[in-house]
């Protein structure tokens, strides 16, 4: 199992920044989603379901994303959600935005990547550390890089 918490501090409102996570941007700040479609409840609610298309190369992997946790306040907003990607990682991740000025939020960006089945456990032993902490710092990036742009 892999597991990571970062935190970095986006020059953006914590509105800004929390935009970036609904539906209809998801695919800014996850650019290999090519599908998102709300398939059960209302997109803010505990239990809402998602399928969601993501295209690695050539390949394309079709999954259903839960939402586990949703609150949105003023000054703290939180989304976690769960998929099962190619019936090998169970993917756990969370968002959590934190209020500290009117142009400045903390951005928290948990998960934990774990095998399902003999197959990704013994590809998640294989992967390198590095690699993994490389793609959680260039998603944290292009969330301040995008928040900044609208900010």
């Amino acid at each position: 199992m892999i597991q990571w918490q970062e935190e970095k501090v986006i020059e953006a409102p914590i509105e800004t920044v929390w935009e970036l996570f609904k539906d209809e941007h998801i695919k800014v700040i996850m650019p290999k989603v090519e599908e998102h479609v709300l398939i059960e409840k209302e997109e803010h609610e505990v239990g809402a379901r998602h399928r969601q298309t993501y295209r690695e190369g050539k390949r394309l992997e079709t999954y259903t994303v839960e939402t586990l946790a949703y609150e949105d306040n003023e000054t703290l907003k939180v989304k976690r959600i769960c998929f099962v990607l190619g019936k090998a990682f169970e993917i756990t991740l969370g968002f959590t935005l934190q209020k500290l000025g009117e142009n400045q939020t903390k951005f928290i960006y948990e998960g934990q990547n774990k095998g399902v089945n003999f197959v990704g456990r013994a590809m998640l032993k294989l992967s390198r550390p590095k690699d993994q902490m490389n793609v959680v710092q260039e998603f944290m990036d292009r969330v301040e890089t995008e928040a900044k742009k609208r900010a």
